[in-house]
């Protein structure tokens, strides 16, 4: 089995460092542009299966790429994949351009994730990765899908839980940061046994 796990592409709320979250925000230009040219680059990996967040950016972001394929692709939806539930945080503003933090909660998210207290209405890093965890053994134990070669396109913090199944460093959740838009980890798995091959790579 071989998984292509891609984050969506830009959206307006990115653009402008807001807390998206479960938020339905579509892809900006930009976002659009960037999932197109990672389509291009993958056109030639002949994909069996789509898997995708239903949030439109995740779903969009898959679209795109799919309709490079010289072949049509099986798309289905998994709410286990879908983003962080930010709760009362979704909206907030989190940092300047500079980068510098104007929320302490999502200063804490982004800095010290493991200590980010669940929002009102909201989960917490463990709620995110108990929930793909689930996802994640059940499809890499399918037996249907052992050859297959699979598209999964979800979020920044839900890409990281997924990959936390497949990093040996546990205590890093962020892998050193957050995983760049329409960024692509490609991850081998035979009899159970994850390798990752490509580790965030941005067709830009």
């Amino acid at each position: 089995m071989k998984l292509y796990i891609v984050r969506h592409g830009e959206t307006v709320w990115n653009r402008h460092h807001k807390v998206q979250g479960v938020a339905d925000i579509p892809l900006a230009e930009n976002g659009i542009l960037l999932a197109e040219k990672t389509g291009e680059a993958l056109k030639n990996v002949s994909f069996d299966l789509c898997i995708t967040s239903p949030l439109v950016r995740a779903r969009k972001t898959a679209e795109l790429i799919l309709a490079k394929q010289a072949h049509k692709v099986p798309v289905k939806e998994d709410i286990r994949i879908r983003e962080i539930n930010f709760g009362v945080l979704e909206g907030v503003v989190c940092m300047n351009d500079a980068r510098e933090y104007l929320d302490p909660q999502m200063k804490k998210f982004f800095t010290d994730p493991w200590n980010f207290d669940r929002p009102k209405d909201g989960e917490s890093i463990r709620d995110v990765l108990a929930r793909t965890k689930e996802f994640w053994e059940e499809l890499i134990h399918n037996p249907k899908l052992q050859d297959k070669t699979i598209l999964i396109a979800s979020h920044g913090c839900a890409v990281r839980a997924l990959l936390h199944n497949v990093y040996k460093d546990h205590e890093d959740f962020w892998h050193g940061f957050v995983p760049p838009n329409c960024s692509v980890n490609v991850v081998e798995v035979t009899d159970g046994q994850a390798v990752l091959l490509e580790d965030d790579k941005v067709y830009a």
